[in-house]
C-alpha cells in the first residue's frame, strides 16, 4: 500500500475532500457502506421512473422470495473483495438481511 493518500476525483467538491480526510478509517467504512447503499437505491429510483408500464411494484414482489417483508430493499455488501446483493430490511430494532446474489462484474 502506497504510504500517499489516494487523490480524490477532480469533481468531487473541496468541502466533501476535506471532511472525508478529518474522519477516522472505520467512520470511512461507515460512510462507503452508506454510500453504496444510497447509489443502489437512487438506482432503482431511476429504473422505476423510465418504466412506461407502471406495473414495476408487481415485478418487485414477485421477485421477493417468501420470508422477506415487502419492505426490503437491496443492499450491496462487500465480502472478501467479492460484491453481493442482499435483501435488507429493519425488523423492530434489529436490522435484517437476506442473500440475493453476486454483483455482476458488468454492473
Amino acid at each position: 500500500m502506497s504510504p500517499k493518500p489516494p487523490t480524490p476525483p477532480k469533481d468531487l467538491p473541496a468541502d466533501v475532500v476535506n471532511t472525508l480526510n478529518g474522519y477516522s478509517p472505520t467512520r470511512l467504512r461507515y460512510i462507503a457502506h452508506y454510500a453504496e447503499a444510497l447509489a443502489s437505491h437512487k438506482a432503482r429510483g431511476a429504473e422505476i421512473d423510465e418504466e412506461s408500464d407502471g406495473d414495476e411494484s408487481d415485478e418487485e414482489a414477485e421477485d421477493l422470495p417468501d420470508d422477506v417483508p415487502s419492505k426490503a430493499t437491496i443492499t450491496i455488501k462487500k465480502i472478501n473483495d467479492n460484491r453481493y446483493y442482499y435483501w435488507q430490511w429493519r425488523d423492530g430494532e434489529k436490522i435484517r438481511s437476506q442473500y440475493k446474489g453476486p454483483v455482476d462484474a458488468d454492473d
